[in-house]
C-alpha cells in the first residue's frame, strides 16, 4: 500500500464534529465524526482523558501537549517525518487505527487505538478516513 495512493472507495474523509463525555464524571469519552454528505459516526468507549485532548487539539491549543503526543511529534521531527492521514475500521467489537506516515521513508503503523490515532489526527490537523459502512445517517436529538 502506497500512502499517495488514491482513497479507497470504501472509506470517507470525515471531521470531528463533537466531543464530549458519556458519563457526568468525564470518565468515558465520545466523538461525532461527520463526512460532507452529513453522515455521522458516534465514537464512545475510550477514556474521558483521551477525549480532552482531542477537544483541546481540535481547538488549536496545544501548550500542554501529552507525553504520548510529543514522544510521537519529537520521533517524527527527529526522523523527518510526518503523519499525513488516520484510518478507522473495525476489527471484530473494537476500532483500531492505521497510521500514515510519510517523510525520509514512507511508513504505516498498523491496528492501534482508534482514539489516540484520531487525538493524533486532531492535533496535526490531518484526514480522519472513516470506514464507509460505520457512517449512519444523521440523527436528531
Amino acid at each position: 500500500m502506497e500512502i499517495n495512493q488514491a482513497q479507497e472507495p470504501d472509506y470517507e474523509s470525515v471531521k470531528i464534529d463533537y466531543v464530549g463525555f458519556v458519563d457526568p464524571y468525564a470518565v468515558e469519552g465520545m466523538v461525532v465524526l461527520k463526512s460532507a454528505d452529513g453522515k455521522e459516526f458516534h465514537m464512545r468507549a475510550f477514556s474521558g482523558e483521551v477525549a480532552r485532548h482531542i477537544s483541546s487539539f481540535n481547538e488549536s491549543i496545544r501548550d500542554s501537549i501529552p507525553s504520548i503526543y510529543k514522544m510521537i511529534e519529537e520521533i517524527c521531527e527527529e526522523n523527518e517525518m510526518f503523519l499525513v492521514k488516520v484510518k478507522i475500521y473495525e476489527s471484530g467489537e473494537v476500532l483500531r487505527a492505521n497510521l500514515y506516515f510519510t517523510g525520509k521513508k514512507d511508513m504505516v503503523l498498523r491496528n492501534y487505538r482508534a482514539s489516540d490515532a484520531m487525538a493524533l489526527g486532531a492535533f496535526y490537523n490531518i484526514p480522519i478516513l472513516v470506514r464507509k459502512n460505520l457512517l449512519k445517517e444523521s440523527m436528531e436529538a
